[in-house]
C-alpha cells in the first residue's frame, strides 16, 4: 500500500470526511487536528494540561505543518507529523506529534535548538528534547525517527 493510500485510510479512520478533507490537498496536518475533531481536542488537552511553560503554538497546535503519515508502533497505528512555530523558525522550534487512530492517545516531542546556531554545528548535538504525553521508549524512538527524516536534521 503506498503512502498516499495509507494516509487516506488513516484520515478516514480518524474521523471520516472532516479529517479527509481538512486540507485542500486532502491530507491531514497537525495544525488542523484540534478543529477537526472534538475527541482529539480532549485527548490533546489531557496531554498538555499538566505541562509547565509550553509555548502557545504547542498548546494550540498552531503554526506551520506538513502532512501527517500513518505509522505503526507495537501493533498500534498512529498518524505522525511535524509542526513548526513558523516556516522560518522550523529548524529551531518544532513539534513532532503522534496520535492514535482511535484518538485516545497522543504523544509529542518538542525540539528546540538555540537560535543563531552556526551552519557548521549539528542541530542534533545542540537540541533540547522534551516529550509530552508520557511516551514509552518505543514511542520516543518513533518520534525521533520522524525527526531524522528531515533532510536538514543532522
Amino acid at each position: 500500500m503506498n503512502v498516499l493510500l495509507k494516509t487516506m485510510a488513516a484520515a478516514l479512520l480518524l474521523g471520516g470526511s472532516a479529517m479527509a478533507t481538512a486540507a485542500n490537498d486532502g491530507q491531514t496536518r497537525v495544525n488542523e487536528l484540534l478543529s477537526a475533531d472534538p475527541q482529539f481536542h480532549d485527548t490533546w488537552e489531557g496531554v498538555v494540561k499538566k505541562e509547565e511553560r509550553l509555548p502557545e503554538w504547542v498548546m494550540n497546535l498552531s503554526g506551520d505543518a506538513e502532512q501527517m503519515n500513518a505509522v505503526e508502533e507495537e501493533g498500534d497505528k498512529y498518524l505522525v507529523g511535524p509542526l513548526c512555530e513558523s516556516h522560518d523558525t522550523c529548524l529551531n522550534k518544532r513539534l513532532i506529534v503522534a496520535v492514535s487512530f482511535d484518538k485516545k492517545d497522543a504523544y509529542a516531542m518538542l525540539v528546540e535548538v538555540p537560535a543563531g546556531l552556526p551552519a557548521d554545528k549539528s542541530p542534533t548535538r545542540h537540541a533540547d528534547y522534551r516529550f509530552l504525553g508520557k511516551p514509552d521508549q518505543g514511542m520516543q524512538d518513533l518520534l525521533m525517527e520522524q525527526l531524522k527524516k528531515d533532510p536538514n536534521w543532522y
